[in-house]
């Protein structure tokens, strides 16, 4: 049975370890420009009314009318001005955003445009920008196989642009994948409920605890980026593969028809086992494949979600 991640080798460009300050500036400057195109012209309001408040929160006060819920009557002002008074509630809209983002060595994999780290990237871009065009906190909790960074939740523009400096130079310590000790970490620093995107490609088992208890606490949604050969081998004959996140190699016959099928089975296999922990979470799951247009599943999952909210 071949690896899962057999394939992933990492196929880091020479030079992006040691990429300049003018080079670093130029990429968050591109990233802004296209995430803020895409907030203004193709998301809107969408993110924000996708989204539900932390509950609700004090507005005013109005004289009592007939069917007003007599527990919500203001008795301090109803005996100072001799009138029945009511208070007014309305949904709090502030929200909080949190990133969980792989930076396992696997996410350096990619055959066809981009890698997954660049998808990644340009998706966490554009959800922080959409964040702070609402007034909404950001906080990003990058993992491997150890929680690497964590920045907590701050409004602002600036804010985000140390987010998209971050994404685009931070270089992990570790080169495997700990999803669960990533969402327990989540689980335990950020206390209020926040909306929470998770960003792998989930080739990982036995998270579905801290997935279940973040679920309960949060508005999770898982986002799968994945690469076509991910899912199937190409038919290239002797090939020497390695694992990019334990370094080990072997030889297989890309050919070889039980080796296509068992390597597209087990990425079946996974993708079940990934969608089945989601759903048992109560979580939303959205897949990302490299070479496909990200702003058209996002687009769909926001609108799906104010119809929910409908």
């Amino acid at each position: 049975m071949i690896s899962l991640k057999a394939k992933k080798r990492s196929n880091t460009k020479g030079g992006e370890n040691a990429l300049s300050v003018a080079d670093i500036l130029k990429k968050v400057k591109e990233l802004e420009i296209r995430s803020k195109k895409l907030t203004t012209s193709l998301f809107g309001g969408e993110y924000h009314t996708a989204f539900k408040g932390r509950g609700m929160v004090f507005k005013e006060v109005r004289e009592y009318a007939a069917g007003d819920d007599v527990r919500f009557i203001d008795w301090n002002v109803s005996a100072r001005i001799g009138t029945p008074y009511s208070k007014l509630f309305e949904e709090e809209r502030e929200l909080t955003m949190m990133l969980l983002v792989d930076i396992s060595a696997s996410s350096l994999f990619g055959t066809v445009k981009r890698r997954k780290k660049e998808l990644i990237i340009e998706v966490c871009s554009t959800l922080a920008f959409s964040a702070a065009k609402n007034n909404d906190k950001v906080g990003v909790i990058f993992f491997s196989d150890q929680i690497e960074f964590f920045i907590p939740p701050k409004k602002g523009k600036e804010h985000v642009l140390y987010v998209v400096r971050e994404l685009l130079t931070i270089q992990p310590k570790g080169k495997g994948t700990n999803l669960s000790e990533a969402v327990r970490f989540f689980n335990s620093a950020v206390k209020q409920k926040s909306i929470a995107f998770i960003l792998s490609d989930f080739m990982v088992e036995q998270y579905d605890d801290a997935l279940r208890v973040a679920g309960n606490r949060h508005d999770v949604t898982g986002i799968k980026v994945y690469d076509k050969m991910d899912m199937d081998l190409p038919e290239i004959g002797m090939a020497q593969v390695q694992d990019a996140e334990t370094g080990k190699t072997l030889w297989i016959d890309t050919n070889d028809k039980m080796v296509q099928y068992s390597y597209h089975q087990q990425f079946m296999q996974n993708e079940e086992a990934c969608r089945r922990s989601f759903l048992k979470s109560g979580a939303d799951l959205l897949y990302l494949r490299t070479d496909e247009d990200y702003v058209k599943v996002l687009q769909q999952f926001f609108a799906k979600r104010k119809k929910i909210k409908k």
